[in-house]
C-alpha cells in the first residue's frame, strides 16, 4: 500500500503484460506494462508516427483502427522477468527493424540469414 493509503494500480492489478499494437500504416511497436490496464496505448516516436500516416489516404486518416494484442502477460510477475520477455518478442516480430515497427530498442541487427532467406524468396 503506497504512503498515502491508497492501494497502487500495481496492487489492483498485479498482471504484467507485453503487448503488441498494430497501426494502420501496417507497422507495430511491441510495449509492456507493470500493471493490468486496458486503454493503455503505448508511446513509440510520435515524428516517425506522423511521418508514417502523413503517408495514409486522407480517408484512412479520417476513419482508421489501430489493434492492441497481449502477446504475454503473468499474474504477479516482476519488472525483470516483463522486460525481458518485452525484449524477446521485439526480436521475434523485429519491431525495432524500421521497415517494420516503431520499437529503436534494441538496436536492430539484420540476421544474415534473414536477408538470405529474404534475397532467396525475392
Amino acid at each position: 500500500m503506497s504512503k498515502s493509503g491508497k492501494i497502487s494500480d500495481r496492487e489492483k492489478w498485479p498482471t504484467v503484460q507485453v503487448y503488441k499494437i498494430t497501426y494502420p500504416a501496417g507497422k507495430i511497436y511491441i510495449g509492456c506494462q507493470p500493471y493490468l490496464s486496458y486503454r493503455y496505448f503505448c508511446s513509440p516516436n510520435r515524428e516517425l508516427l506522423h511521418e508514417d500516416f502523413q503517408k495514409l489516404p486522407p480517408e484512412v486518416r479520417r476513419d482508421y483502427t489501430c489493434r492492441k494484442e497481449i502477446l504475454w502477460k503473468k499474474e504477479n510477475g516482476t519488472d525483470q522477468e516483463m522486460f525481458a520477455m518485452e525484449n524477446r518478442l521485439i526480436v521475434e516480430h523485429e519491431s525495432n527493424n524500421p521497415d517494420i515497427g516503431y520499437n529503436r530498442r534494441p538496436k536492430y541487427k539484420k540476421s544474415k540469414s534473414l536477408t538470405n532467406d529474404r534475397a532467396e524468396n525475392s
